[in-house]
């Protein structure tokens, strides 16, 4: 693909406007790029594939859509399995060329010692240094250097059943445009739907995808507003859009008296982990206890209430079991 050619990311579907902030996957039949930032790694880890030759990413679809640590990893190890092999037949090539120079003719690479000598000195240390910087690697990735992608078990996440709710300030967000909608309390519903792109299990990914949704909801469709109430992260946090206080824009024709909620990832196929639920279900006793709910409401998958999958035939199968759930429509 030409580098002229504008790009969009594979993650956020935003434009790629430079190469510096693009990261191509090394897949020979993709090729498909992302933002630099979208794809979770730390500063450390892309300095690390900027640096070290041969080390290879590859987006989440040629790796299964399941990014996981064992995943990773066994990619680096063969990346650096193929790098060592490079190195080791290089030195075979030089001892080789070696053995037909003449011992006595100085080397260009150190005058002061005959020339099998001193090339052998300098692969010697280049090798050192090279496995040396490579074993470090391989290290990192069971030291948690590459914590959020390679190992996925020391996860950012709130599993202690606290509700924790971050404001629009903390996730990075924007104020609303002018003044919302005041919401009459308490409301009588809480329709659940599923935002439909990629999940998240921590803090940072979480706020990010949030800032993707508000970016969609302002500048692309206008609103003043995140249209969610609160959306719910992989993570077992809740992140505040428009909050209990102002009507939101969520659910067509049902916005007024309503409080929509948004479960971060796609569940077609695929249930929200025990946390995500749990946090929802948290956020749901929250509301009564603080009179912004009626104690009675009526819960809704966003299906029911509009031509919509959302919230994912998974998510709705657990809905509908849940002690608010109305298949009756008010």
């Amino acid at each position: 693909m030409s580098r002229n050619t504008l790009e969009i990311c594979l993650k956020c579907h935003g434009i790629i406007v430079d190469n510096y902030s693009r990261i191509e996957c090394d897949n020979g039949f993709c090729g498909r790029s992302c933002h630099r930032k979208c794809t979770e790694l730390s500063e450390d880890q892309l300095k690390v594939l900027d640096e070290v030759p041969n080390l290879r990413w590859h987006c989440d679809t040629c790796l299964g859509r399941v990014q996981t640590g064992a995943q990773m990893s066994k990619w680096l190890e063969k990346s650096l399995r193929e790098h060592e092999k490079r190195l080791e037949i290089l030195e075979q090539g030089l001892v080789k060329r070696s053995k037909h120079d003449d011992p006595t003719r100085t080397s260009p690479l150190c005058p002061f010692l005959p020339n099998t000598v001193g090339r052998k000195a300098v692969t010697t240390t280049v090798v050192f240094v090279t496995l040396t910087f490579l074993l470090g690697i391989v290290l990192a990735t069971t030291t948690n250097l590459f914590g959020k992608t390679l190992n996925q078990t020391d996860l950012d996440v709130v599993d202690n059943s606290t509700l924790v709710i971050i404001k629009v300030a903390e996730w990075g967000g924007r104020p609303a445009r002018k003044m919302l909608e005041p919401q009459r309390l308490p409301v009588n519903r809480v329709i659940i739907s599923h935002t439909a792109a990629e999940g998240c299990e921590s803090r940072e990914v979480c706020s990010a995808r949030v800032d993707v949704v508000q970016a969609f909801h302002m500048d692309s469709l206008g609103w003043d507003h995140v249209g969610y109430n609160f959306l719910v992260g992989g993570d077992g946090r809740v992140y505040e859009g428009r909050g209990w206080d102002y009507v939101g824009a969520h659910t067509k024709g049902y916005n007024r008296g309503s409080i929509g909620i948004s479960f971060i990832g796609t569940f077609t196929t695929r249930k929200p982990n025990e946390r995500q639920l749990k946090a929802c279900q948290l956020l749901l006793e929250e509301g009564v206890h603080l009179q912004k709910l009626n104690p009675d409401y009526r819960l809704y998958g966003h299906r029911q209430l509009s031509a919509t999958q959302s919230p994912g035939a998974e998510l709705y199968k657990i809905l509908k079991k849940w002690p608010h759930w109305s298949q009756a429509i008010e």
